[in-house]
């Protein structure tokens, strides 16, 4: 049985950072990163851990091993990790019903990840239901930008109720998709 829930130990942290360095692009092939998905960022250990506080990370347990977590970053670790200061700094002007994102309090999704024997059973929505759950109290929504290579997490993410708040292209010529999902 998969259990949800927020990720408390070092260990929690370690097995995210084993998942996901086992989802890089680099440590896949091509063709199973257009297929299953692949994450974009390392994070480091101590970056990972100040995520966690003081909002915690969902992960999904089963008899102790790793299905798959959700990352909370708060808008505060926009200078932290450099590949990601230009989505913030383009989030801040992002209108979302009716307002710019920066006048919401609002989070990004700074990763998710299911463990192969575990996607298509539901862990990736479960994960985000957790997360809904557990900060709904604090945030209005969750915003999160996806490759639009990456098809997969953008289904998966449309089947949670996310919704296309504005697309661009990087200066590298990758295309993005930038999505939120309201908890009202």
């Amino acid at each position: 049985m998969i259990v949800y829930g927020p990720s408390n130990t070092d260990a929690h942290l370690q097995q995210i950072m084993a998942l996901q360095k086992a989802n890089l692009p680099k440590n896949i092939s091509v063709q199973e990163a257009r297929e299953q998905g692949f994450v974009t960022v390392d994070h480091d250990m101590e970056a990972l851990s100040d995520m966690n506080t003081p909002y915690r990370h969902s992960i999904a347990l089963e008899d102790g091993n790793l299905a798959g977590y959700a990352l909370v970053m708060e808008t505060r670790f926009r200078h932290r990790i450099p590949i990601l200061f230009p989505m913030f700094e383009l989030l801040d002007g992002i209108p979302w019903r009716g307002k710019p994102l920066k006048e919401w309090r609002y989070y990004v999704m700074g990763q998710v990840c299911v463990a192969k024997p575990f996607r298509g059973k539901g862990v990736f929505q479960g994960l985000y239901l957790n997360m809904r759950d557990r900060l709904s109290g604090h945030f209005d929504l969750v915003v999160t930008e996806i490759s639009t290579r990456n098809s997969r997490s953008i289904r998966a993410h449309e089947k949670v109720g996310f919704e296309n708040i504005h697309e661009f292209t990087d200066p590298d010529g990758e295309h993005w998709v930038i999505v939120a999902w309201g908890w009202d």
